[in-house]
């Protein structure tokens, strides 16, 4: 069971169980984006730092265009290459 309208929350579990008077895990169970849907935006996440890879961007030009960290990049090209998306890398990190 996920969340009937889905949405990014802006706090996190333990907050909005204490304002709610509800244990941690009754949140997490109300609010959670239904696992179809966050596998597709990894998935879409990973095929977007990949292609902008293969362009020839370095780590941290994608940082900057994905609006995440170089760590981030490096972690989904890795997630990219162990779930089998191919990417031919033109430049060096």
């Amino acid at each position: 069971m996920g969340a009937q309208t889905p949405a990014r929350r802006k706090k996190t579990a333990r907050e909005l169980a204490e304002q709610f008077g509800t244990s941690e895990r009754t949140i997490v169970r109300l609010v959670a984006e239904p696992r179809d849907d966050y596998t597709a935006r990894a998935r879409a996440r990973r095929q977007q730092a990949s292609e902008l890879r293969a362009q020839g961007l370095k780590y941290r030009e994608i940082a900057e265009q994905m609006g995440i960290s170089t760590g981030a990049v490096g972690a989904l090209l890795h997630d990219a290459r162990k779930s089998g998306i191919s990417v031919q890398e033109q430049a060096s990190a």
